[in-house]
C-alpha cells in the first residue's frame, strides 16, 4: 500500500482514479482551469499535469530523428519541439492549477522531466510524482524525484521487464518506499488488444509494488477490466470535449465518461469480494423462496402421496425437491391442510 495526500492507495482500497491534462488545455489558462473543475465534479481523486519545456525534452532540430513518423494517427510528421511547444503546461500555470484543485479537494500532482521540474513542483508542494514511460530509463531523473521522499508512479510502457526492475530498484536505492508501477501501451491512440492486462498480477509478483494502468485505450471498459486482475491507479487523459481537438483530444475522456469510469471502476472493485462459493449474505430472503415439497391439497390420515397432493413448489421450508422420488405413494400418518411444507413425520 501507498499513501498520497492522505489517501491509502492499494489493495482493499477503491481504486485512485487519475485525470490527466496534458495538453488538452490546448494553451488557454482559463480551458486549463474548467478542465480542473470538470474533473472534481466528476468525481476523480487526482489532476495530473505534465511539467517539461519544450527545451527541457528536446532541441529544435528538423532532421529525420526529430520528426514522428509520417503514418503516426495524431502527429504524423511534427518534429518533437513543435509538437512540446503545443502540448506544454507554461511553469506559471502550476501554481492557479494546483490552487484550483485545492480547492475542490484535488490532489495535484505531475509527471517531471527534469531536474528543473522537480524543484518548480517542490516549490509547490507537490504530494507525489509520476514517471512517464519514456522516462522510465532516466534513472537519474527517478532518482531525484524518489529522493523527495514523496511517493512514485512509475508507467511502464514500452519497458522490459529488466527496464521495470531497474527503475524500482533506483527508486528505493534514492529513498523512496512508496512506489506504484503502471501497465501501460505507449501509443496514442492504443490499441484495446494490446493492454495485455493479464500481466497486471505478473507486474506485481516482479516489482513487490501497487499496480495499475495507465490507459490511452478508448472509453472504459479496459480499465474498468484493469480493477478485476489488482489495478488500484487508473490513470485517463480527460478533456472538456473531444470535438474542440487537440493534442490528447482522440484518446481522452469528456467529463460524464471521466465520471463514469469514477463509478463503474469502484464498482468493479466492490464487485470482486473474496475467493469461495456460496450464499452472499444479501442472498438470505432469496434462500427463504427456493422450491421444495409442500402439500398443494388438503388431506386426511391415510391418504397417499400423489402428485395431486404434494407438488414441488415456492418456497422453502419443505423436504428437497428431489425427495418427491422417495414420498410419492407412502401415506399421510395425520390430516394435513393444504399450504403445509411436507416433513418426514407426515408420512
Amino acid at each position: 500500500m501507498i499513501s498520497i495526500a492522505g489517501r491509502a492507495i492499494g489493495a482493499g482500497h477503491p481504486p485512485f482514479v487519475i485525470a490527466e491534462m496534458s495538453g488538452n488545455h490546448d494553451g488557454d489558462l482559463d480551458r486549463a482551469l474548467a478542465i480542473v473543475d470538470a474533473v472534481a465534479e466528476a468525481g476523480a481523486h487526482a489532476l495530473k499535469l505534465q511539467t517539461y519545456l519544450p527545451d527541457t525534452l528536446t532541441i529544435d532540430a528538423d532532421g529525420p530523428a526529430f520528426r514522428i513518423g509520417r503514418r503516426h494517427e495524431l502527429w504524423g510528421g511534427e518534429t518533437l519541439y513543435r509538437l512540446f511547444e503545443r502540448a506544454h503546461t507554461p511553469w506559471e500555470w502550476h501554481e492557479p492549477l494546483f490552487e484550483r484543485a485545492a480547492k475542490h479537494g484535488l490532489v495535484a500532482f505531475s509527471s517531471p522531466f527534469d531536474p528543473s521540474a522537480i524543484e518548480l513542483l517542490e516549490s509547490l508542494g507537490a504530494p507525489a510524482y509520476k514517471i512517464a514511460s519514456s522516462e522510465i530509463v532516466d534513472l537519474p531523473l527517478i532518482r531525484m524525484a524518489a529522493a523527495t521522499g514523496k511517493p512514485l508512479i512509475i508507467s511502464t510502457g514500452m519497458a522490459t521487464a529488466e527496464e521495470v526492475c531497474a527503475a524500482v530498484a533506483a527508486a528505493r536505492e534514492a529513498g523512496c518506499d512508496e512506489i506504484a508501477v503502471l501497465s501501460c501501451t505507449a501509443t496514442y491512440p492504443a490499441p484495446p488488444q494490446e493492454s495485455n492486462l493479464a500481466a497486471l498480477p505478473l507486474l506485481g509478483a516482479l516489482t513487490g509494488c501497487v499496480t495499475g494502468l495507465s490507459d490511452h485505450t478508448p472509453g472504459i471498459g479496459t480499465a474498468v477490466a484493469a480493477v478485476a486482475l489488482g489495478a488500484c491507479v487508473i490513470e485517463k487523459h480527460v478533456t472538456l470535449s473531444r470535438a474542440d481537438g487537440g493534442v490528447d483530444a482522440a484518446f481522452s475522456l469528456e467529463p460524464a465518461e471521466l465520471a463514469a469510469l469514477v463509478a463503474e471502476t469502484e464498482r468493479a472493485w466492490q464487485s470482486i469480494g473474496e475467493a469461495r462459493i456460496g450464499p452472499k449474505p444479501s442472498e438470505r430472503e432469496g434462500l427463504r423462496f427456493r422450491r421444495s415439497l409442500y402439500v398443494v391439497a388438503d388431506v386426511r390420515a391415510g391418504d397417499r402421496v400423489t402428485p395431486a397432493n404434494v407438488r414441488s413448489i415456492r418456497p422453502a421450508g419443505g423436504l428437497h425437491p428431489d425427495a418427491a422420488r422417495l414420498v410419492m405413494g407412502r401415506t399421510f400418518t395425520r390430516d394435513t391442510p393444504k399450504g403445509t411444507p411436507l416433513t418426514w413425520n407426515l408420512i
